[in-house]
């Protein structure tokens, strides 16, 4: 099995300021470790922690400042007043489900006739299309409401237009250098948009037009709080910075899903054995949202539309128990197609020479190839594209990349070999003939190489603290949730001790984990390495003392709670590299 190309570098900050430290300890009566970590990350005033520790209300921005919001809340109060059919065109992963369900739900309580569509994606494509627009036309809408799509569907906006129907764009997509002629585009990227959060998801902005049109109309804000914890789950999942607005979102719709008022997601909280437990972002982003990502990626993304939108208890549950057996084909599918990839890999990729890679088969299913291409991206280090070929149909690409290369912005670059693509800095989507596979590999890897330095190549394991492991201990790992939620933008901490050793012998758990008991000074401290248990290959690895880099977390067994490190590195003591 192909190898990752090198080995991983620690990378060290510079020490916080000791007096910043000082100064958090005195004034918030927090624990040095955990003001070190807050210095670190650049809030070293009390105030700013507060508001860190604490989001208020304070800290969300003005929907008004999102440019076009006045054009669609004045179109879709008129679609109220005239009684209009609105159809809600959403995406078919989390973030467009989790759009579409919010838009139904919300301009329904607010008295707008809101019908949801998410197209399929192996029949329909990707974005707003013919589809979406026959779908409207079926139903006699003359208004079609984006959720996490359309801000380059210039075309389909036009034949939209042609045939009677207006369209309002909500994206936070990358726009192109012009916007679609839509009767209103609200989109945080867009050129000409002044709103201070730039990293709002889809659903995001779905929200902020909601509490935008609430105050227009008179309707109470507050109802719609009820729907933070759909905000929460396809924030998270779509791997938007969890800073500033986002962060205070996040954070209160995860208050709010452990008691949701949605059945769909009560239904999925049961069969994922998360009902009535303190749910975070680490389990929203590994066990929620791969489910209800499943049906989009494997068939009809309606289904996820429909168990967020369903009242019935009963339906919810039948719906619920699907998503969890499409997610369980869509893990079989993963591993095959993984497993070709990287035979792909073995003879056609060379470190010394590839800086952007371009894989290619027939029978790739193109609802995983994005999962695969994050897994080929953590093997080399980087970035990847995935196409999935259909004989001499159109080829269908998904792209994931690699800090210090923009995906959107290559995707521009080799836009001449590709027929149509979207996306941000880290994830993309394109379709392509499969006669222009190739042309568009070398362009790929050529764009890549006009960018990536040597040391982009190397993969890093970032340390935030070094510690001493008697530090690492229940009070630290409790209070180091208040710093979450974790994700893109706020990393969970990874800390680091030097020169510990083990106090008991390494052990092989479950599918390929690996178990140490680290100790040093008479303290211990358990811990799990994901994956990791080819150490144990290594003659005499654990022999001697040991670096590790881990990360905190609480583990609860048999009713008893202990911090345990969960382990991102572990080398040989002493080595600087």
């Amino acid at each position: 099995m192909l190898a990752a190309v090198a080995p991983r570098r620690w990378v060290f900050p510079q020490p916080p300021d000791s007096a910043a430290v000082h100064r958090l300890c005195q004034e918030l009566r927090l624990p040095p470790v955990l003001c070190g970590l807050l210095a670190q990350r650049g809030m070293a005033e009390p105030v700013a922690v507060r508001g860190f520790l604490r989001p208020h209300a304070g800290q969300l921005h003005a929907p008004a400042l999102l440019a076009g919001m006045g054009d669609a809340v004045a179109r879709l109060r008129r679609a109220r007043e005239r009684n209009e059919a609105v159809l809600v065109h959403g995406d078919y992963d989390v973030d467009g489900i989790c759009s579409t369900a919010l838009y139904t739900r919300a301009l329904g309580m607010m008295g707008l006739r809101a019908i949801p569509f998410v197209p399929h994606r192996l029949v329909d494509g990707y974005d707003l299309s013919d589809a979406g627009i026959a779908e409207a036309r079926k139903w006699g809408a003359t208004l079609i409401l984006t959720g996490d799509c359309g801000i380059v569907a210039h075309d389909a906006v036009e034949r939209a237009a042609a045939a009677g129907i207006d369209v309002i764009v909500t994206d936070h997509h990358t726009a192109g250098p012009t916007l679609p002629a839509a009767a209103a585009v609200v989109n945080p990227n867009r050129g000409d948009c002044g709103y201070p959060e730039k990293g709002l998801a889809g659903v995001g902005v779905a929200y902020k037009v909601c509490c935008a049109l609430a105050a227009e109309l008179g309707f109470p804000e507050e109802r719609l709080h009820s729907f933070l914890d759909l905000v929460a789950v396809a924030t998270i999942a779509d791997l938007a910075p969890l800073v500033g607005e986002n962060r205070a979102l996040v954070r209160w719709g995860l208050k709010i899903l452990p008691r949701t008022p949605n059945p769909g997601l009560r239904a999925l909280l049961r069969v994922t054995g998360l009902a009535g437990k303190e749910i975070t972002a680490t389990q929203v982003g590994f066990v929620l949202a791969p489910r209800l990502n499943a049906v989009g990626r494997m068939g009809e993304a309606l289904r996820g539309v429909r168990l967020l939108l369903t009242d019935d208890e009963r339906e919810a549950e039948k719906i619920a128990a699907t998503l969890e057996e499409e997610n369980r084909w869509r893990q079989s599918v993963d591993g095959d197609t993984l497993r070709s990839a990287l035979t792909q890999l073995e003879t056609q990729f060379d470190p010394d020479r590839d800086r952007g890679v371009v894989l290619a088969a027939d029978g790739w299913h193109p609802g995983v190839i994005g999962i695969v291409a994050s897994r080929v991206v953590e093997r080399i280090h980087r970035p990847t594209v995935m196409i999935a070929l259909d004989g001499g149909n159109d080829g269908k690409g998904s792209a994931r990349s690699i800090p210090g290369f923009h995906l959107y912005d290559a995707m521009r670059d080799c836009s001449e070999h590709l027929m149509r693509f979207g996306g941000h800095r880290m994830a993309a989507g394109c379709s392509i003939r499969p006669d222009r596979v190739d042309a568009f590999r070398e362009a790929f890897d050529g764009r890549a190489r006009s960018v990536l330095e040597d040391d982009h190549l190397f993969p890093q394991v970032r340390v935030d603290l070094e510690l001493e492991l008697h530090q690492a201990d229940e009070e630290l790992a409790r209070l180091i949730r208040h710093a979450g939620p974790f994700g893109m933008g706020n990393a969970t901490p990874v800390f680091a001790v030097r020169g510990v050793r083990l106090a008991a012998p390494p052990k092989l758990v479950g599918k390929g984990h690996l178990k140490l008991t680290l100790g040093a000074y008479g303290h211990t401290l358990d811990a799990i390495g994901f994956g990791m248990a080819g150490r144990l290959e290594e003659p005499g690895f654990f022999d001697g003392p040991l670096d590790v880099a881990f990360k905190l977390e609480e583990n609860t067994w048999n009713g008893r709670t202990s911090p345990q490190a969960k382990l991102v590195d572990v080398r040989t003591a002493g080595n600087r590299e």
